[in-house]
């Protein structure tokens, strides 16, 4: 005869339901917290990312999502602010990131990565149609059951924190000894943030620093604006393309449709500024699945403009910027 379970306790068979709910958040949580990480890191790496005069960096995709925005008023005057706007959403993800991977304060984690799913929803994926294509709104929706639930002590940096002080305090319990670990938590957490912040932006400066000032291969100053070699004409086969950078550091492609021919186009999709791929006969953006043609033309949506051209000219058997 099996015992009866005194009031406020579970048997196995009825507490099993719970932990399995419990672990079935947790392969949501590592996808979540993995990805927001990975997009943060990737827009603080990304020399492009606050460079104002670049299609890829954030003041150019601010400037076109504020276009058809709902919310295109703040946008806009996000748009004037672009290098603060920018860390702000980098560093945004990166702390939700780290937050939710390691369990610390999880549901302002998840309510952090859904205002910023959310914002992205609003503006770079408000034009996408069906809406379903967007990424974004279902980000926004998977962010939901963590912020209901939290992480439920589950590999919790939090609960191990709360655990900690409650093993120091007990000897001296107060009435107010509840409040006291939370603001206790609240504390060292906000320090294992901090920290943790600090030695990522240090990390992160010295690697931009280095990526953003490479050994000068050519003269610079007022060469910068002359023209700049892309190919040798004898090295671009006809009907084949070429990937190269534009003298502001834009990303870009030189094509050669005939023996006489050479076009250039930056290599961001005038839809939402995603990076283009060759594709033939043309280009595809892999974000939306736009196309277009050798000559930069739409050929299918949801992009409606073509490719930004680059001026490109032939002098002594060399391809170069004009």
């Amino acid at each position: 005869m099996s015992p009866t379970p005194s009031p406020g306790e579970t048997t196995p068979r009825a507490d099993a339901p719970l932990r399995a709910t419990i672990w079935a958040l947790l392969p949501l949580r590592v996808f979540l917290g993995g990805t927001f990480l990975y997009a943060g890191l990737s827009k603080i790496l990304d020399t492009h990312y606050l460079d104002h005069t670049s299609p890829l960096g954030v003041h150019a995709q601010m400037l076109h999502a504020a276009t058809t925005s709902p919310v295109g008023p703040l946008v806009s005057f996000a748009a004037e602010h672009p290098t603060v706007t920018g860390l702000v959403i980098a560093f945004g993800e990166v702390a939700v990131g780290l937050g939710t991977l390691l369990g610390l304060f999880t549901r302002i984690a998840a309510l952090g990565g859904f205002l910023l799913a959310l914002s992205f929803f609003l503006t770079v994926s408000w034009t996408t149609r069906p809406y379903y294509f967007g990424a974004d709104i279902v980000f926004a929706a998977a962010w939901t059951p963590l912020l209901i639930a939290g992480d439920a002590g589950l590999f919790s940096s939090t609960a191990r924190l709360r655990a900690a002080i409650r093993r120091r305090r007990q000897p001296n319990p107060t009435p107010q000894h509840g409040n006291d670990v939370e603001r206790r938590s609240l504390l060292w957490g906000g320090l294992i943030a901090a920290t943790t912040a600090a030695l990522g932006g240090a990390v992160v400066a010295l690697t931009r620093r280095t990526t953003t000032n490479p050994e000068p291969s050519q003269p610079t100053g007022p060469g910068t604006d002359s023209p700049t070699v892309i190919a040798a004409v004898a090295a671009v086969a006809v009907g084949s393309s070429t990937s190269f950078t534009t003298p502001n550091g834009s990303a870009a492609y030189l094509l050669r449709p005939s023996t006489a021919t050479f076009l250039a186009f930056l290599a961001a999709c005038t839809h939402q500024g995603c990076p283009i791929t060759p594709a033939t006969p043309g280009f595809r953006c892999p974000c939306h699945g736009s196309t277009f043609d050798g000559k930069g033309q739409v050929t299918g949506g949801p992009a409606t403009k073509p490719l930004i051209n680059v001026p490109v000219q032939v002098v002594d058997g060399q391809v170069t910027t004009a």
